[in-house]
């Protein structure tokens, strides 16, 4: 007898969620079923089940909120009203102090894919996005850990209290100062800029949505920049010879953190 297919909803079809979407589309163990108001017609194309109602995602097994982190909580109250006790619904925020310990009617998984580019929309999801990247989860469910492989993904088990304060030192802080790094720099210094600036400043590209959504990581943001700020300062007591080998000693561990595919690969 065949297996019954796994039906997987998604909301909201910005760069995550359709990403998800054009990931899976191929696969013969899932069926689709997607909800967007603004993208459900361009969904049409991977899926039959796509609709700007939100009831469309009644019977799935499992659904990826993907909606912008404002919207997120009000999401997931509309789907405690239409989904049983045993649909598995999975958030994709990334920040969670607003979700923590939310008890809902359904089995609630907090998770985050650790990928993303600057940009957004349903046209900037693809289907490549989740290869090789970790994909954070609260705890293990076996239809959610099928899926994160069948992306590409690589699941890693994390405590969610401590999802903020990691985020904050390698997501929403370098974003934060990319946009401050450009707006700091002269213009006739931009008329010289070259790649190192433009590498530098690629985040000041994001969805200013986005960013402002960041800020709810406001305290865990400015720990991180005061002990930049701190070593900063740090350097001004060292003689040449120590800075050069503490830049040394920290271009080294940067040397082996990622692997020519770009992709982490750092061990502690």
């Amino acid at each position: 007898m065949k297996n019954k297919k796994i039906n997987v909803g998604v909301i909201g079809l910005g760069l995550i969620g359709s990403s998800i979407l054009k990931g899976l589309s191929d696969n013969s163990d899932y069926e689709l079923f997607v909800c967007s108001k603004s993208s459900y017609k361009k969904a049409l194309v991977y899926t039959k089940n796509s609709s700007d109602d939100i009831l469309i995602l009644k019977d799935c097994d499992i659904v990826f909120v993907c909606c912008s982190l404002s919207n997120t909580q009000r999401t997931l109250d509309e789907l405690n009203s239409i989904l049983n006790k045993d649909t598995i619904v999975c958030d994709v925020a990334s920040f969670k102090g607003d979700l923590l310990n939310k008890k809902y009617n359904f089995d609630f998984i907090l998770t985050h894919p650790m990928a993303g580019t600057e940009k957004s929309g349903f046209d900037a999801g693809f289907k490549e996005l989740f290869n090789g990247a970790k994909w954070l989860v609260e705890r293990n469910n076996t239809i959610l850990s099928d899926i994160i492989s069948a992306l590409g993904a690589k699941e890693l088990l994390i405590d969610m209290k401590d999802h903020d304060k990691l985020t904050a030192q390698i997501s929403h802080l370098p974003t934060i100062l990319s946009f401050l790094l450009f707006d700091s720099v002269e213009d006739k210094a931009k008329l010289i800029a070259s790649s190192g600036f433009r590498d530098m400043t690629r985040l000041a590209l994001s969805n200013s949505d986005l960013v402002l959504n960041m800020f709810k990581n406001e305290e865990n943001i400015l720990k991180y920049f005061d002990i930049i700020i701190k070593k900063t300062n740090e350097l001004k007591n060292m003689s040449d010879k120590e800075k050069i080998d503490y830049f040394k000693q920290i271009s080294q561990k940067r040397n082996k953190m990622y692997d020519k595919s770009g992709k982490n690969i750092f061990n502690i």
